[in-house]
């Protein structure tokens, strides 16, 4: 752990949890069907050489929760793109009485995050489980791209989810109050935006990357908790 302490505590975070009933899919929303995924992975497919290893670019939630099976992990930096607080979410940490934020891959800066070597397994039935886990509307917020990612051992390419700014849960450019406001307060059932960014930090410091904005953030969302709740 890096020998900086966070401000954003998991007794903090733990003032943030409620119980919140998972009311399942958007029956309003339009959801991809298997010829959509079916087709993603062809596009995906089509600009990776087989003889390539896929890779996958970790930037929030992916660091410490993978949920995929993985033979290597390296630090890696994505040119040409910063994580924003930019997805709206009215399930999983938000509802849509009050709707929490979470991360994507925005235009500009660059992000420094953990790339994941996936297996040598059914790389087709790789890229499908790893759509169907973060794409699930039309029009998709999330596009699948393959960005070149810089490392210390060469560079490499890894699929990456970065925000498509005409999806229907891009949440539009977010001044500092809002974000931390949403952070501070928004809970789903998958937990509450404080315990996500808690969780983002603490594991980027743990590989030594330190994201000065997601730092100002958590400081900054320690101090609304402690105000609401003290």
């Amino acid at each position: 752990m890096s020998a900086r302490t966070m401000s954003l505590t998991e007794e903090l975070v733990a003032r943030c949890f409620r119980a919140v009933e998972d009311t399942g899919p958007d029956p309003d929303a339009a959801h991809l069907d298997d010829s959509d995924y079916e087709a993603m992975v062809d596009a995906l497919e089509a600009k990776l050489p087989a003889t390539e290893p896929l890779w996958l670019f970790g930037y929030g939630s992916l660091i410490w929760k993978p949920e995929i099976d993985h033979v290597e992990e390296r630090v890696a930096v994505a040119r040409g793109w910063h994580r924003s607080f930019c997805m709206k979410m009215t399930r999983w940490r938000g509802t849509k009485d009050q709707p929490g934020l979470m991360m994507a891959l925005d235009r500009g800066g660059q992000c420094k995050g953990v790339a994941f070597r996936l297996g040598d397994g059914d790389r087709r039935q790789q890229l499908d489980k790893l759509l169907r886990r973060e794409v699930t509307l039309k029009p998709t917020s999330y596009h699948p791209r393959l960005l070149t990612l810089a490392s210390d051992s060469g560079p490499l390419k890894g699929l990456a989810f970065v925000i498509n700014r005409k999806g229907t849960t891009y949440a539009g450019p977010l001044d500092e109050d809002e974000v931390v406001e949403r952070l501070a307060t928004c809970c789903g059932h998958w937990g509450s935006g404080a315990d996500y960014l808690y969780n983002t930090v603490k594991n980027l410091e743990q590989r030594g990357i330190h994201d000065r904005h997601l730092w100002r953030l958590q400081h900054l969302v320690a101090e609304r908790i402690a105000a609401l709740r003290g």
